[in-house]
């Protein structure tokens, strides 16, 4: 601990990010994007209450998101992020967010059982969840996409296999940094619409083949060079893994490749620490979910008959690689 460290400063933390959620929960910053409001008129037309509110964003204030001058408040642009209208904006990732502290509220009782029974999976929570959820991953691995299809040479292959590719966000960063290269998008049937949507943004509609389908319980669209995972592993445990790995080799042309993106552990699982801090998001909001070892993803991907499993890239942003060949 450094000189003059509050040792509950960490623990105190929540109270920061409770006052966040609540503020996108209500969408106050989006309101007030539109239009610098008092608490009275953001409250008449949230239908809050104003005292409570007025607290709020004070609280936005302090945290840098709001300024106050005469009564009236104001985006700053810290704040201006987590507006709907800002084309950068980091709502939906926060909307996710909120989801996934209800889920973490049963931490203690879920180490005691060794697994949350009162968990609510934000695939399972309503449409609107789904859309926080899927922007939510758009929000996240918006740049990391890009500069994960930049470091690599995709030049052998010829049709790529998105598996759970939500919106669009790696097939998008792939197409764009591989002319040559187009691709088969496949996720859930409620997804797709907004896979389509855009792809249509991004001028990719014409070199993606949307298909729609659960990897749990479906066959995987056949033909494929290449095949994709990207943050999928760590929502199941080992023994699901080993039977989508299974399913991908199945489908997979022959000589084909499947490169999982993920949080790959060390052997101490320690290291990356933001992967550890993951494992415990996973044991609050999944079954069987973890981050995993390279020496259990490779096992599995074995045991499923891949072969020159290699770690490609290791980072401590969700951004290892894993390549493996059939």
């Amino acid at each position: 601990m450094t000189p003059n460290t509050d040792p509950l400063e960490e623990v105190r933390g929540f109270m920061k990010s409770r006052v966040l959620l609540t503020a996108a929960e209500l969408d106050v910053f989006t309101a007030i994007d539109e239009e610098p409001l008092s608490a009275e008129r953001l409250a008449n037309r949230k239908g809050v209450d104003v005292r409570a509110l007025t607290r709020i964003l004070d609280c936005l204030v302090t945290f840098g998101h709001l300024t106050k001058k005469d009564g009236i408040y104001s985006l700053t642009d810290r704040g201006s992020l987590f507006s709907a209208k800002h084309p950068r904006t980091v709502l939906p990732m926060v909307l996710h967010m909120n989801h996934v502290w209800n889920n973490w509220h049963h931490l203690t009782t879920t180490v005691k059982e060794g697994i949350n029974n009162q968990r609510e999976p934000a695939t399972d929570s309503g449409l609107e969840s789904l859309k926080a959820f899927i922007g939510a991953m758009h929000v996240v691995g918006r740049t990391l996409a890009q500069e994960i299809a930049r470091s690599l040479d995709l030049r052998a292959y010829r049709t790529l296999l998105d598996i759970g590719g939500g919106s669009g966000t790696y097939t998008v960063a792939f197409l764009e940094t591989n002319p040559s290269l187009r691709a088969v998008l496949f996720d859930l049937p409620d997804v797709i619409p907004m896979a389509k949507e855009r792809l249509e943004q991004a001028g990719m509609l014409d070199r993606v083949t949307l298909v729609s389908g659960d990897f749990y319980r479906d066959e995987l669209p056949p033909g494929c060079d290449l095949a994709l995972l990207s943050a999928i592993i760590h929502q199941n445990s080992r023994e699901e893994n080993r039977e989508l790995y299974a399913k991908i080799k199945r489908a997979l042309a022959p000589g084909g490749s499947l490169l999982i993106r993920d949080h790959i552990m060390d052997p101490e699982r320690t290291w990356p620490p933001a992967g550890a801090l993951f494992a415990i998001n996973m044991l609050a909001n999944t079954s069987g979910g973890d981050t995993y070892t390279y020496r259990e993803v490779a096992e599995d991907l074995e045991s499923a008959g891949f072969h020159s499993i290699q770690w490609i890239r290791k980072g401590e942003r969700m951004d290892s690689l894993v390549l493996a060949r059939t």
